[in-house]
């Protein structure tokens, strides 16, 4: 019997986003002038607030102020009327130094000895139902708000809007697994005051179907533009109006989006948040090491559909467990436990090896942190990075090495493919 399954995804302007943007961009800045540093940074926004609180371990000293303000400003809220602006809100720093006793767990003699930053379990997924392995309507969430926020920075077709938005796509699925169409689509978008409540509702819900969902069917294949038929169910803006938003309308916090950051609940989830984490936390490291194997067994022919999940004790250098879920779709004619046994031997999941092999020693966090972490097109660019107290520096950095279908080969070899 058909069914339906649905993921959301949050705008770069959701408060929660808004928590991991400032922790990540703080993180690269550590990483940009000492790449030694162990940094796990937790931000907190309510209304004209910001809270930075966490454990840094560096040699560099920043003015995290400054670089707060900054990525409030460049995602949008540069207005009083939000009542959340980079130029006026406060910014209090509770920042201190990392526990010695945790940073004895993890440092060694040797980098190739380094301990996992924590203890804990983490997953990659991958699906062949997108062009870039990710489940589709999570793929799809992403990109309505990527667009929405693209229409919001024109401010041309649509110019009332505000940052703080969110979507969520319901798909139909056949029995066989494969998407028929899609069901519902809900948008809720910040947006001006505007003089009466009804016309300002039936203009949102209009610009929406009308403006916003053409420009997303654009940047998507043909068999995914297809499921858009006339019978879907459009939400806009469901409760009426949404004036009151951003951190004024709610608190956000670091790493409350992990499902929105991961696989839209496909797949599955460590429980681990992955923003202001520098890469000793395995938390985040092995998470993006786990999607690397996952997607390339994938696109390798493997299987159809893949979970890889890896385990760890704080301070111990091998994972202690890796496991293998092809959910019946193997394309091979072996057990996933025998899967995973392969799985091991091809991709070293010691924690110094997966921040070599990911190069993830750099400042690349910044671009993770808005509109998931995985899924993304690997690219490389140049990022300049200033400071009253380190000068300026130029790094040409690899971002979203995890996505990578650089191992292909050698797991076709591997399994005789």
């Amino acid at each position: 019997m058909p069914y339906l399954f649905t993921s959301e995804s949050v705008s770069e302007g959701h408060p929660d986003k808004i928590a991991d943007q400032i922790s990540d961009a703080l993180l690269d800045n550590f990483l940009a002038f000492d790449p030694e540093s162990k940094v796990a940074c937790e931000t907190l926004v309510t209304t004209g607030q910001v809270v930075l609180a966490g454990e840094v371990k560096s040699d560099t000293y920043l003015d995290v102020q400054t670089i707060a303000r900054e990525v409030i400003n460049k995602i949008g809220y540069t207005k009083g009327e939000y009542q959340f602006s980079g130029d006026s809100c406060g910014v209090i720093s509770l920042i201190h130094e990392q526990s010695q006793d945790i940073n004895q767990g993890v440092d060694r003699a040797t980098k190739e000895e380094q301990g996992a930053g924590d203890q804990g379990m983490m997953f990659g997924y991958a699906t062949k139902e997108t062009e870039n392995y990710m489940p589709l309507a999570l793929d799809i969430s992403h990109k309505i708000l990527q667009v929405l926020a693209d229409l919001r920075r024109e401010g041309k077709e649509i110019s009332y809007l505000r940052p703080d938005a969110k979507a969520q796509v319901t798909i139909e699925y056949s029995d066989e697994n494969v998407p028929q169409r899609i069901d519902t689509i809900v948008v809720s978008t910040q947006h001006d005051a505007f003089d009466e409540d009804d016309a300002m509702l039936a203009k949102i819900k209009k610009d929406i179907i009308e403006i916003l969902i053409p420009r997303v069917k654009e940047q998507l294949p043909a068999y995914v533009q297809a499921l858009f038929t006339n019978g879907i169910t459009y939400h806009i803006n469901p409760t009426g109006k949404f004036v009151i938003g951003g951190p004024h309308g709610d608190a956000g916090l670091t790493g409350r989006k992990i499902i929105v950051d991961t696989y839209g609940g496909k797949g599955a989830h460590g429980g681990g948040a992955f923003s202001g984490k520098d890469p000793s936390k395995v938390d985040r490291s092995a998470a993006y090491a786990a999607r690397h194997a996952a997607k390339n067994l994938v696109a390798a022919g493997v299987a159809d559909e893949i979970l890889v999940q890896v385990s760890y004790a704080i301070g111990v250098v091998e994972p202690t467990s890796i496991f293998v879920d092809t959910y019946g779709t193997a394309k091979v004619d072996l057990s996933d436990g025998a899967i995973a046994k392969k799985v091991a031997e091809l991709f070293d999941m010691r924690p110094f090896a997966i921040e070599e092999r990911l190069k993830l020693r750099n400042p690349i966090y910044l671009e993770t942190a808005a509109y998931g972490h995985m899924g993304k097109t690997p690219q490389t660019v140049t990022k300049v990075y200033e400071s009253p107290y380190n000068g300026r520096i130029e790094k040409e950095v690899e971002l979203f090495t995890w996505e990578k279908l650089d191992q292909v080969d050698a797991v076709k070899a591997a399994f005789g493919i």
